[in-house]
């Protein structure tokens, strides 16, 4: 590949996100810098899937545009302090590919350089042996290379920051001593072996090997006490006693005892009887609870848990198991499959690949039923479920080719079916209805039926010419006509969507001419409000 664009942008970002999820223990467990809170592979990976769920939700057409969009994404969505460099890193690649429609090797060295800039400029004291050491190689070995072509700049970016991050342990004293590498140097390195993996098709085994750490988590079970309370805290209490006092601080303990029971529950302080007291409580409200302690005596070793049944759960990207996507035009038929539960996209004259993949990857369901109400959206649309389907949504696109073959789909649709079942039903329903269209010609052509001009009246039945009647011409009674042949091999209802051109009354034409001429058919009318055609008739 020698120019990324947004469809390979979008390729590198779900390939991120699937590696930092395969690499998020590693990564939580060797986190062991500033603090070891366990949490930088959690962190780097729910900000990258929160970039990667804005970009999805974004129309985008260049690598620009699409970049743009997960450092977006990830800036909202940032969690932790490595999250945080992971916003900078994506928003300088954003603001070097600004406009472009690709990136090449030169616009991805600038764009390293930029990155390596903002990510510096938003941790307040840098520290060699950190996440910013390996960025910053990477970007010197970009700046370096010889090459413009792409796939060289980004293998000799990785090959470098891979480099860098093996030299950590020597930079960081408290990782040698754990015997591993930074945490969030090798985060990086993860995502810039993803983009090598995207541009050249190899898969990058040059990672160094790390020896985990064991270490206890900061979230625990909770034994006992009520669920209002959401931390655990403990420290031990050095208890100065008072002057000319030999009790090693017994009374104060007690008035620390009853301070704690007024902020939580599961209160014990126990001494050795030498002094030094162990503090545990159940509570909320942490400062109360190690200020009780300052006043008691001098508080140390603390410590701070949150329950696990506590801990919220992050918000999936899925909210629910099924949709319908409904494609048509018209203000009366669109409306009309809102009422139904369906969501409702109008794509109009240029709609594009991007815009139909916002629309399904905004259902926020695992499976997603489209039904196109124009089969020239037919393109664009395939597009956009390839894309879907490889980021992970079950995409499935019912053949309906005019509204009214929409409107049987989803009359039949029903979720406490099975997904493949319902789709099924779905597209037997479509093909059993015929569809029909009165419009005017607007232009000259030669048909099935002889030569049409502008301005003629033209009667349509699955798409070919059938009826014609030059203008101006009465539309009820090509309607009649036209419902008489489409109802000649059979038929039970009778949908009629009526356009924005159709005179008023039509409707009724057709109905009065239905009682008669086919008093066993049904008739169903609905303003359609569509531009183009006069009537769209559907048979079932």
């Amino acid at each position: 590949m020698q120019a990324l664009d947004a469809v390979a942008v979008r390729q590198w970002a779900d390939a991120c996100v699937r590696s930092l999820d395969a690499n998020r223990e590693d990564l939580d467990r060797t986190n062991v810098f500033p603090v070891p809170d366990g949490d930088t592979g959690t962190n780097l990976l729910q900000t990258m899937r929160s970039a990667l769920d804005a970009l999805l939700r974004t129309p985008v057409d260049t690598a620009g545009s699409a970049l743009a969009a997960l450092a977006r994404g990830a800036l909202a969505g940032a969690r932790g302090n490595s999250g945080v460099i992971l916003s900078q890193v994506l928003r300088g690649l954003a603001e070097a590919a600004q406009g472009a429609s690709t990136a090449s090797g030169a616009s991805l060295r600038r764009a390293l350089w930029r990155a390596d800039e903002l990510a510096t400029a938003a941790v307040s004291k840098p520290v060699p042996g950190t996440v910013l050491s390996v960025l910053h190689a990477a970007a010197e070995a970009a700046r370096d290379c010889t090459s413009d072509e792409l796939d060289e700049v980004v293998t000799v970016a990785a090959k470098a920051g891979a480099e860098a991050l093996a030299d950590t342990p020597r930079q960081l004293a408290v990782l040698a001593r754990a015997g591993v590498v930074d945490a969030g140097g090798r985060g990086l390195v993860v995502l810039l072996d993803a983009l090598v993996a995207v541009i050249t098709g190899r898969v990058v085994e040059h990672a160094p090997v790390v020896v985990p750490v064991p270490r206890d988590s900061l979230t625990t079970a909770r034994e006992d006490g009520s669920a209002e309370f959401e931390y655990e805290v403990m420290y031990l209490l050095d208890r100065v006693p008072e002057a000319g006092s030999s009790d090693a601080g017994v009374p104060a303990v007690e008035t620390l005892k009853d301070e704690l029971l007024a902020v939580g529950d599961c209160v014990s302080v126990v001494g050795d009887g030498e002094g030094l007291w162990t503090v545990h409580v159940h509570c909320n409200d942490i400062g109360a609870a190690v200020e009780a302690g300052i006043r008691a005596g001098r508080p140390h070793r603390i410590t701070v848990a949150r329950f696990a049944d506590q801990i919220a759960a992050q918000a999936p990207r899925f909210v629910r198991d099924r949709a319908i996507v409904v494609l048509v035009e018209g203000d009366g038929v669109a409306e009309l499959f809102r009422s139904e539960g369906a969501v409702v996209f109008e794509p109009g004259d240029a709609v594009t690949a991007a815009d139909l993949l916002a629309v399904v990857v905004s259902t926020r369901a695992r499976q997603v039923t489209v039904l196109p109400g124009d089969p020239t959206w037919r393109e664009p649309l395939d597009e956009a479920v390839t894309q879907a389907v490889a980021a992970g949504q079950d995409v499935v696109v019912v053949p309906t080719f005019s509204p009214v073959q929409a409107l049987a789909a989803l009359a039949v649709h029903s979720p406490s079916r099975r997904a493949g079942d319902d789709v099924v039903a779905m597209a037997e329903a479509a093909a059993a209805t015929r569809r029909g269209e009165v419009a005017v010609s607007d232009r000259e052509a030669i048909t099935w039926v002889g030569r049409c001009r502008p301005g003629d009246l033209l009667g349509m039945v699955d798409g070919e010419v059938v009826l014609i009647e030059p203008g101006p011409a009465d539309v009820g009674d090509l309607a009649c006509r036209l419902v008489d042949r489409m109802l000649a091999s059979g038929g039970e209802l009778v949908t009629v969507l009526v356009g924005r051109a159709a005179p008023d009354g039509v409707e009724r034409v057709l109905e009065d001419h239905l009682r008669v001429a086919h008093p066993e058919v049904e008739l169903a009318s609905y303003p359609g409000g569509q531009r183009d055609a006069v009537l769209v008739v559907g048979v079932e």
